[in-house]
């Protein structure tokens, strides 16, 4: 089977009537989805996610690279890893973190994506006010 990426792929609101699979899901499937976008909801865990991009990293390397604390970074890495987001393997005395399933990414390119559109919307229409007030 083909991957399918989300970067070119075309959504759009559906009506009533549309086939939704997400619909579909039953509440503890619904549960596990929020539950995974619940730990992608912290700042200090995305920096993490972000820093784990460039491949496999120990938690002193995450540290320098996010310039977060030890502690802190070590309780994010728990949380990411019980969710499934990133894995953890010994090398020698050395844990190292990676991610998971690099969809994510891709996950957030489209968030980013989207963002965007939205940030340029919103410039367009404060412009369009500007040029009106000047108008007065």
């Amino acid at each position: 089977m083909p991957k399918r990426s989300l970067k070119n792929a075309s959504f759009r609101f559906q009506s009533a009537s549309d086939e939704c699979g997400v619909a579909k899901l039953s509440p503890e499937a619904l549960t596990l989805m929020a539950d995974f976008f619940k730990v992608l909801s912290e700042v200090s865990r995305l920096q993490i996610v972000c820093c784990l991009k460039s491949g496999a990293k120990n938690v002193t390397q995450i540290i320098e690279a996010t310039g977060l604390g030890q502690a802190n970074v070590s309780k994010h890495l728990k949380l990411l890893a019980h969710a499934g987001i990133v894995t953890r393997s010994q090398q020698g005395v050395n844990v190292y973190y990676e991610i998971a399933n690099p969809f994510l990414f891709e996950l957030c390119e489209l968030v980013c994506d989207s963002l965007s559109v939205q940030i340029d919307q919103q410039h367009q229409q404060f412009e369009r006010l500007r040029v009106l007030q000047e108008a007065f």
